[in-house]
């Protein structure tokens, strides 16, 4: 490969991994070409769209950077034979979702996008292409890959008898609301591979802005396995506070105190140590659940059941809310208007995949409520797929509640008896609770499950008042 050399570079996938990655990579990479492709238009569409506000993801920063690189060096297209036709190096980063029927139902890892892309890259690709697996994906992924790659170029007498083929694995480690800066300063870079002129070459791309030092080389098992750990010791974290959160409620104590002084030990830190709703996002519970099949493949039984116990704890936190809800306003939430303040999974993003608002509206719903949503990024025809609702189904089942977006949050509060908060949007901890409860209908109540309310504030007013591990105020 003397004469190789990185010139383009293609990303199949153009969702919440591939469309940053790609852009801070086009933003410090100004000699390298970079293409986005996706078979979905609308969202290819909404990419190059010359409104920045209608982008397919939210994130802090990825709109400036947008501006600065997209139709210089940064391309966004549906024309994927032809870009992989002409890069270099072809970054995979599609959906990986958990498998809904079939072997390995509600554990394993789909890898039916995955493995379209590598036939499509062994289809398309001319001379030597390098590989990067970027999708989260199982251990022993890139052995499927690569036999797919391999077994396109076995018969020598076809026309493509020169393509070669190298597969690396570079997992992202983004926390959706900062996927940004944890692109432009990250902890780290993982690059797995057993090719190391081609871990070179990657390694001299993130060396544009990242130091070497941070940099790390590991085999594909140790990078793909890493990956799938790195998410399970924060979901474990995250569903361990909750489990501290519910034992202050009924003893009295603060689990904001308790955290900050479990946090300033040195060997724990304070990071994701804060109780909420539960984890969501695309990635904790799913490779949780890889980890759990993983593990009952090789017939650990006590290591599957060990790490399926912080998924189960965290489906008990959204259904313990939706229940305390229910309980605090007299045993029914049946024809109650309830408002339900952040819909996406975390601030600062707009993906809602595995939200804590998703099985918590779906719980009250169940009960009858009358449920009013809003979130300062999340679109109404996404709240609409994510509850598996539409306006017809909903007329059909009158048993059930009903819901609405809407987008100005006072309005939204009138006549209503109860708010909740589940996404901690900036935009929340500055409502005004006394203006609030003037319009609310009495007794009203405010379910705080992120606990960034002042309580002195709500004190001033004659709401009830009930947050995520401090209980109700007295």
């Amino acid at each position: 490969m003397e004469s190789f050399k990185i010139k383009k570079i293609c990303c199949i996938g153009a969702g919440y991994v591939g469309g940053p990655t790609m852009a801070v990579i086009a933003e410090k990479c100004p000699h390298l070409k970079v293409t986005v492709v996706d078979i979905n238009e609308e969202r290819i569409d909404e990419w190059n769209s010359s409104d920045l506000e209608n982008m397919p993801i939210f994130e802090p920063g990825l709109k400036e950077i947008i501006s600065k690189v997209r139709g210089k060096n940064l391309f966004f297209s549906t024309q994927i034979a032809k870009e992989i036709k002409e890069s270099d190096m072809v970054f995979i980063s599609v959906n990986t979702p958990t498998k809904t029927e079939g072997f390995g139902a509600g554990y394993a890892i789909d890898l039916k996008w995955v493995e379209s892309s590598a036939r499509q890259v062994a289809k398309y690709a001319q001379g030597h292409t390098i590989v990067v697996e970027k999708s989260t994906l199982p251990v022993k992924t890139a052995e499927v890959i690569k036999e797919i790659l391999l077994n396109s170029i076995k018969n020598k007498n076809c026309k493509d008898y020169d393509k070669t083929f190298s597969i690396l694995s570079n997992p992202e480690f983004l926390a959706e609301g900062t996927a940004i800066q944890n692109l432009q300063n990250p902890d780290r870079v993982l690059i797995g591979g057993e090719d190391q002129e081609s871990i070179n070459y990657l390694k001299e791309i993130y060396m544009n802005w990242v130091k070497s030092t941070k940099i790390l080389t590991t085999n594909l098992w140790s990078s793909e396995l890493s990956k799938l750990t790195a998410n399970a010791f924060l979901a474990q974290r995250i569903s361990s506070i909750n489990s501290i959160s519910a034992i202050c409620e009924v003893t009295g104590a603060e689990v904001g105190e308790v955290s900050k002084a479990v946090g300033f030990d040195s060997r724990i830190g304070s990071e994701f140590l804060s109780a909420g709703p539960g984890f969501g996002g695309s990635c904790f519970k799913k490779d949780i659940l890889n980890l759990v099949y993983l593990a009952k493949f090789y017939r650990l039984n006590e290591i599957a059941d060990y790490w399926e116990q912080v998924i189960k704890l965290n489906n008990w936190q959204n259904r313990r809310i939706s229940q305390l809800i229910v309980e605090k306003l007299f045993g029914t939430v049946s024809l109650k208007k309830i408002v339900i303040l952040g819909f996406s999974f975390k601030a600062n993003t707009n993906d809602t995949r595995e939200s804590p608002a998703i099985s918590i509206v779906n719980d009250l719903l169940e009960n009858g409520a009358e449920i009013k949503i809003h979130d300062p990024k999340v679109k109404s025809k996404q709240i609409m797929k994510d509850l598996n609702l539409s306006f017809n189904t909903k007329e059909k089942r009158k048993e059930f509640g009903s819901w609405d977006y809407v987008s100005d949050v006072y309005k939204a509060l009138e006549n209503a008896d109860a708010a909740v908060i589940v996404t901690e949007w900036p935009e929340y901890k500055k409502l005004d609770w006394l203006k609030i409860s003037e319009i609310m209908r009495n007794p009203a109540w405010l379910f705080d499950t992120r606990s960034i309310t002042e309580p002195s504030a709500i004190k001033e007013t004659s709401i009830n008042y009930w947050s995520v591990g401090n209980g109700s105020l007295e």
